[in-house]
């Protein structure tokens, strides 16, 4: 009986010691990043996106419609065929830009 005591305690103790550390990571990292900026959110370039998408989306596959996958759909796609083919963060906006400004599919709400 003492034995299970002592675990009860042990996992108190424990428990206590991790969610000070929680705590204390999240006030410090909180309070370094409220001494800097927020990044500036980069948008895309229609005219960039689309001389993108004629260019090297074409390397590998047919053109495809811009109708054919809903905003969302073409983030996903977007954000897949950028690891694929080894476009930069921008080329993947410019090329997400342009997709869903031609795009008339929107996504349901």
């Amino acid at each position: 009986m003492i034995k299970m005591k002592h675990i009860d305690t042990l996992k108190t103790v424990r428990c206590a010691l991790l969610a000070a550390l929680v705590i204390g990571i999240t006030a410090f990292t909180s309070g370094a990043l409220a001494n800097e900026k927020a990044p500036e959110v980069k948008k895309g370039n229609f005219i960039k996106g689309a001389a993108l998408w004629a260019n090297t989306c074409v390397r590998c596959h047919n053109m495809r419609d811009p109708n054919e996958l809903t905003d969302k759909q073409w983030k996903v796609a977007v954000s897949h065929m950028r690891i694929r083919a080894g476009l930069t963060g921008q080329d993947a906006r410019d090329i997400l830009a342009f997709l869903q400004q031609t795009n008339t599919k929107k996504d349901e709400k």
